[in-house]
Formats: structure tokens, C-alpha cells, sequence
């Protein structure tokens, strides 16, 4: 039996250091050594930076007789939070699992990830093909017994500081916003440059186009039909982008900036390492400048276009509560109104008994039959001669017809709010000094918040109430004018004249009552 009382004899092996050892050249054959070299922007002093890495590198492994260089692979102006879009990282990781590299060597953890579960990641990743990396700064091989170690802290730091880094520009944007100072990309905004002071400016060939596409919106033309009219003339985006889509006309319809006033932190970071941005859905705060900037689109129209907007957007439902897609394609189109179920009436190509011919009819009784509804059908020659005649009475009217709009005009309620207003905006800034003593307090600022946005809400109301308002004398006065033009003529029905001043026509079994945009109703 063994004598169980013999002492053990062990004896350490000490790991094989790679990093500027002295082992025989004959015994460990040499390693093919890369350098990896990165800086965070693009500014000179930092290029020389970027310059200075990669001479080191290069002479740092060409003058240790144990490796043979393998290359410097280099991203420069890239930020480092993530390896997504660092092509050259990227380069050298495939260059690593191909076998064709035996070890990394970088500054410094930050310079080579300052995402903790990246950096791990890669790390075990070369580790497993037994490829060490060497953090020059740190003095850390990966390889080492205390390597994981230590770099699973440095590595937590370095997040920390990408972390600490992404709070301080928001913080920075923060108090910008609180100062109203607007960042925008000028490179992509239609209508507006900048100047020496980085002030939003109106470029006038761009504002052209702004108004444009607010103007034919006002007359009726759908989101797809500005866009076609745009390509049609040759008119590129904001991004130089020949083709228009329906979205970016609509966000051009509903962007504030082209009245002259600036809604700061419409989205905001979620995560400082994927840089990912949501709409702020009132998780921080925003902030609204008024007359920050010269406008393109007076104040009223653009109120206006959001009254369309809307009405577009609910108006058009059947009984069944369907909602109608607005189509602009005739100028009758999703203006012209059932009597009967309320639906709006389409043209559509009817053969009957063989007979083809071009009628309007409601959209229940076209998808459901006499069982949805029970309007009539009315030929297109005839709904264009009831409209025509409707602008020849009108015209009739002559003298006593404008006599009448001029007493509509006084009779629309357009009173200055500037009093109603100024009482607000005194409330609403009250309200945010107490806002901002609660948030440094920590105290629960949630009602406060809520009273905050009913005063916004109710300053809106009145505001778009005047637009309201002077949008109806607008288009009395634009009756008045078409009377005084075309006194004594006997029109036909006119497609451009119809977009101009007709507001609605509905089909009755027996007549059509078509309302003009003035407030005028006639029936035919």
C-alpha cells in the first residue's frame, strides 16, 4: 500500500507571456500581430491622433523580432458604443476566425469597445481560437489568469463612461431646448438654410415649393397627387431625392417650423449604446418657440391645413362606419355626398343593357346592393350640368349675391384673443417655474404637468378658432371676387373652379344642393 503521508511536489508551470518575452525563437514560432486603432470624430487634432496610432503600431510590431505584422486595421470618426458599423473591426474579427491572425494589440479597452457585452463577446470569441488581445494602456493580455478579471471591470468602466458621456449631451440638448435654441438638419429641410449664427433662414427656391404644396393641399389635391404634380415638374427633395412619397408631404403639412414657430425633442434617445430614438410620447420633456424664426406659411393657413387634415381623415364613413380613402382625382371626388345613408359617391363605368356610360354612385349601395342603400344613380352629364347651373345662379346674383356675402363676412366671429392669450401664456409660465422647483425637489409633478397641457390645448383651441374664422372670410371674399370676374358669363362646369369654391354637393332623389365654400347653398 502507498504511503499515504508522502508530501505532494508540485511544481508551477508559469503561463508562456507572449508580450515582449524571451523565449527561443526556435520553440514558439513567430505570431502574426495586428494593431487596431480608433478615434471618435472627425476633428484635426484628433486625425493627427489617428495618424500618431497607426505609426506607432506599426513600428511597435515590426521592431519585436517575435511577431510578424499582420496589419493595422483602423476606423476613423466612427463612434465606439457599438461594432456595427466599424468596418474595420469588423475586417480584422473575420481575419482572426480565418486563422489568419495570432494577436490583437489596441490602446486602450475604450478604444476598442465601450459596450461591456461586446467587448466580452469578442474577447471569448478570440480567446476560444486562443487569440489574445493586449490593452496597451491597461496593461492587460487577455490571456492572463487575471485578464478576464480585470477587463470585465475596465470594460464596465469604460460603459460607464460612454454612459456618462450620452447623459451629458442630453443634458446639453436640454438645456439648449430650455434656451429655444433650435437644431435642425439643414441639409434635409425644405425651404429653410442657415446663416453665419446657425439661425434658420428661408431658402427661396425651397419655400416656393413649400407653399406650393400647401396651397394645392388647400385646394383639394390629395397627398398622392402633389406628389405626382412635383415628380411630373421635376422637383427633388429635401434630400435630393427625385421621387416624392405621400409621408414626406405630409410631414412638410404638418412640420411647425414652416409657420415660424419650433417644437423641440420630438423623440429622444431610449438607449445610449444603440443610439436608438422614439417619438416622445411625453416621456420627456418638450419644449414649443413661438416666432422663433421668419415664416414661410402665415400662421392661419397652416391651421387651416390641419383642420383639412383632420376632416379628411373623419369624414368620410358610410352606415357600416367604414371610413373612405380621400381622393382628389376629379374634383367631385369625395365631395359628393349620399342624401340617403351619408356615404360619399364614386364614379364608376356602368353598362346597362349594354349601354356603357361614366355615372356617380354611393359607395354603400355599390358594395352592398339596394339592401345598404336605396340612393340613386346619376350620370355624370347630369351631376356636372346641376353644378355648372348652381355657379350660374350664383353668378345671377350679381350685385344683391355680393350684398349678402358682405353681410356674411361681418357676421363671422373673428375677435382679437391677443388678451385671452397673453392670460394663458402668463398662467402656462407660472406653472413651469413651479414645475421646475418640483422636479428639483423631487416632488410628484403630475398634476402640474396635466394643467400645463390644458392651458396648451385650450391657447391652440383659440388660435385655431381665428384660423377658422378668417379661413371663411378668405373664401367669401374669393366668391365675391368670382362674381365680380365673371359677371354676365354663362359657365360651363369647370373642374379647377369647383376645387376652388365648392365645399359639398349631396344627391337628393329628386335635386342636388351643392354648398359653396363661401357658405352659399343652391339648389338644383
Amino acid at each position: 500500500m502507498a504511503n499515504m503521508n508522502v508530501s505532494k511536489n508540485i511544481t508551477v508551470i508559469p503561463a508562456r507571456k507572449r508580450v515582449g518575452n524571451t523565449v527561443a525563437k526556435e520553440e514558439i514560432p513567430k505570431l502574426r500581430v495586428a494593431a487596431y486603432c480608433r478615434v471618435s470624430t472627425v476633428t484635426e487634432e484628433q486625425a493627427t491622433s489617428y495618424e500618431a496610432q497607426m505609426e506607432h503600431y506599426t513600428d511597435f510590431i515590426r521592431e519585436n523580432t517575435e511577431w510578424e505584422f499582420a496589419g493595422i486595421f483602423a476606423d476613423d470618426g466612427i463612434s465606439g458604443t457599438n461594432t456595427k458599423k466599424r468596418d474595420e473591426f469588423n475586417r480584422m474579427i473575420d481575419e482572426c476566425m480565418a486563422g489568419n491572425i495570432d494577436m490583437i494589440i489596441t490602446k486602450s479597452i475604450s478604444r476598442f469597445a465601450r459596450n461591456t457585452l461586446d467587448c466580452l463577446k469578442y474577447i471569448r470569441d478570440l480567446k476560444a481560437k486562443n487569440i489574445p488581445v493586449y490593452f496597451e494602456k491597461e496593461n492587460i493580455n487577455t490571456m492572463d489568469a487575471k485578464g478576464e478579471v480585470l477587463l470585465t471591470i475596465m470594460a464596465s468602466l469604460a460603459q460607464q463612461e460612454s454612459q456618462s458621456l450620452s447623459q451629458n449631451v442630453k443634458l446639453g440638448l436640454q438645456y439648449r431646448y430650455q434656451q429655444g435654441k433650435v437644431q435642425v438638419n439643414y441639409n434635409r429641410f425644405l425651404g429653410y438654410t442657415k446663416d453665419e449664427d446657425g439661425n434658420l433662414i428661408i431658402e427661396p427656391k425651397g419655400a416656393e415649393v413649400v407653399k406650393r404644396i400647401f396651397r394645392e393641399y388647400l385646394e383639394g389635391e390629395s397627398l398622392a397627387g402633389i406628389c405626382k404634380g412635383l415628380m411630373k415638374d421635376g422637383i427633388y427633395t429635401a434630400a435630393g431625392n427625385p421621387k416624392w412619397r405621400p409621408e414626406t408631404v405630409q410631414k412638410i403639412l404638418q412640420n411647425e417650423k414652416y409657420m415660424g414657430d419650433a417644437l423641440l425633442q420630438k423623440t429622444y434617445t431610449v438607449d445610449f449604446l444603440t443610439k436608438k430614438r422614439v417619438k416622445n410620447e411625453g416621456i420627456v420633456p418638450q419644449y414649443y418657440v413661438e416666432n422663433n424664426h421668419e415664416a414661410i406659411i402665415p400662421r392661419e393657413l397652416y391651421l387651416q391645413v390641419q383642420e383639412e387634415m383632420k376632416r379628411r381623415s373623419l369624414l368620410f364613413k358610410g352606415k357600416d362606419g367604414k371610413r373612405r380613402i380621400y381622393s382628389s382625382k376629379y374634383a367631385l371626388s369625395s365631395i359628393t355626398f349620399c342624401s340617403d345613408c351619408g356615404d360619399i359617391y364614386r364614379r364608376t363605368y356602368w353598362n346597362n343593357r349594354g349601354k356603357k356610360s361614366t355615372v356617380w354612385r354611393c359607395v354603400t349601395r355599390l358594395e352592398e346592393g339596394p339592401r345598404g342603400c336605396t340612393s340613386r344613380t346619376i350620370s355624370e352629364e347630369d351631376l356636372h350640368a346641376a353644378v355648372a347651373e348652381a355657379f350660374n345662379q350664383v353668378l345671377g346674383g350679381g350685385e344683391s349675391m355680393i350684398a349678402i356675402l358682405r353681410e356674411n363676412i361681418e357676421s363671422v366671429v373673428c375677435e382679437s384673443n391677443e388678451q385671452a392669450i397673453a392670460n394663458i401664456d402668463k398662467q402656462m409660465e407660472e406653472k413651469q417655474m413651479e414645475l421646475i422647483s418640483y422636479a428639483n425637489s423631487g416632488k410628484d409633478y403630475e398634476k402640474l404637468a396635466d394643467e400645463i397641457q390644458v392651458l396648451s390645448e385650450r391657447r391652440q383651441a383659440i388660435l385655431t378658432a381665428e384660423a377658422e374664422s378668417q379661413g371663411e372670410k378668405d373664401r367669401i371674399t374669393e366668391m365675391m371676387d368670382f362674381i365680380e370676374n365673371h359677371a354676365d358669363q354663362n359657365l360651363d362646369y369647370d373642374e379647377e373652379l369647383v376645387r376652388l369654391l365648392v365645399e359639398k354637393a349631396t344627391i337628393f332623389e329628386n335635386n342636388v344642393v351643392v354648398r359653396f365654400k363661401s357658405g352659399i347653398e343652391v339648389e338644383i
